[in-house]
């Protein structure tokens, strides 16, 4: 009997290795590298970013985490190689590539050089930003949607905004309208995740802005229960664990009136049908509209931000779909109060915060982030956009972004919701 299960033992356990192996074997992309950055080789120590704590979590690890690392290791030389060879490259010069004057206006590229200044003291700066994210998680008294769940109940098509760079160890939400397409552009630098005649993009500025917003380039969180069945929870939880999390973020009222610039101050022949047909019809009562987004333009048919904001007020809007990724808020894109992130950034200090933390990932010799907008949309025309919304719809917008200005450290906007 004794021999009969040890040789049943022996069986299960052979299976189980084999298992393993195909895994690793099939998956091209990201398992190999994926212990890259775990108590084998970290990209820096556990104190060198903010929030960070050294202790034994970071060493603790169950017996199949242990396994699986032994398992993977063996990749990491032939990784740490190339990771030596892509450090031996310096970013080099781009050209401005091309945009549409109306573009310009309403983007407003700014390709002068920017020296972060170092009045900032970033290392307090951040360790100010996470406790104020952590101690309103922590608080019973504020409360919204979501709050209050556990990351494992988070579905995995909500966890499509978090992009893995396993070569550095390094995962990004992004966010759109805040700066995201530039941070896209630097994930794909680092993970070299897209080529140009078959050689990886070493300037972000290089890469085209539809290959940048392409879903298939980047490595999400949301792809892994296809990649590895029944253990991508497992394998998310030791990234979350291991890797450098970061999240960038901006004043939500603010957000929202880029947002509305962006998408329907532009041609957008897919916005145009999705949102501001729909819009115009409800809040503007205009019947016959045309097809196309060129059209509408021409006869001054254009969506209001007044129709814009009784949109997102509106209750049969989420009761057809979630709101766009441009609107949604910040913690339904990135659950702040699910995941520790070690760098929350924001829009308003972005050279700075930009700057601080690609030293910290100890990339900056790799890349320089790209140049932000010479315009971009300020806190200081909030009264100007608001002034013809009426008290008591600024209110209720005010509530449905209150979670996004209260975790990230926003000032109550008091001047747009009093008389």
């Amino acid at each position: 009997m004794t021999k009969a299960r040890l040789l049943r033992l022996s069986v299960v356990l052979v299976s189980i290795f084999m298992i393993l192996l195909i895994i690793v074997y099939w998956d091209n992309v990201g398992t190999a590298h994926f212990y890259l950055h775990t108590s084998f080789s970290r990209p820096h120590s556990p104190g060198a970013i903010p929030g960070i704590t050294a202790g034994e979590d970071w060493e603790a690890l169950p017996d199949v985490d242990e396994f699986l690392a032994k398992l993977l290791s063996s990749s990491l030389k032939q990784n740490s190689s190339i990771s030596r060879k892509t450090e031996q490259l310096l970013v080099q010069g781009s050209s401005k590539p091309v945009v549409s004057n109306l573009e310009e206006n309403v983007r407003g590229y700014d390709w002068s050089t920017h020296n972060a200044r170092n009045s900032l003291d970033q290392e307090k700066l951040q360790i100010e930003r996470q406790r104020t994210l952590r101690e309103f998680c922590a608080n019973s008294s504020f409360a919204f949607p979501t709050k209050e769940r556990s990351f494992d109940d988070i579905p995995n098509y909500e966890l499509n905004h978090l992009i893995v760079d396993d070569r550095h160890g390094i995962i990004y939400c992004y966010v759109p309208k805040v700066a995201c397409t530039n941070w896209k552009r630097v994930m794909i630098v680092l993970s070299e995740s897209l080529l140009d005649q078959g050689v990886p993009y070493r300037n972000p500025l290089d890469i085209p802005r539809e290959h940048v917003h392409n879903t298939s380039t980047h490595l999400t969180f949301n792809k892994f229960w296809r990649r590895y069945g029944k253990f991508s929870r497992h394998l998310m939880k030791i990234k979350l664990k291991k890797y450098t999390k970061f999240l960038f973020v901006r004043d939500p009222f603010v957000r929202l009136i880029s947002a509305f610039r962006s998408k329907f101050e532009l041609e957008n022949e897919e916005f145009y049908r999705r949102f501001a047909i729909p819009m115009l019809k409800l809040y503007s009562n205009h019947t016959n509209l045309p097809t196309s987004v060129s059209e509408a333009f021409g006869a001054g048919l254009k969506v209001s931000f007044s129709d814009f904001i009784q949109y997102l007020l509106d209750p049969r809007t989420e009761k057809m779909a979630p709101f766009n990724e441009h609107w949604r808020q910040v913690y339904r894109l990135c659950h702040p109060c699910q995941i520790d992130y070690d760098f929350i950034g924001k829009l308003e200090t972005l050279d700075e915060d930009a700057a601080y933390l690609l030293q910290l990932l100890k990339v900056d010799r790799l890349l320089r982030f790209p140049p932000s907008y010479r315009n971009r949309t300020a806190s200081s025309w909030e009264d100007d956009w608001f002034a013809k919304i009426p008290l008591a719809w600024r209110q209720q917008l005010y509530k449905l972004y209150e979670a996004d200005f209260v975790l990230f450290g926003y000032p109550k906007p008091e001047n747009l919701l009093k008389d």
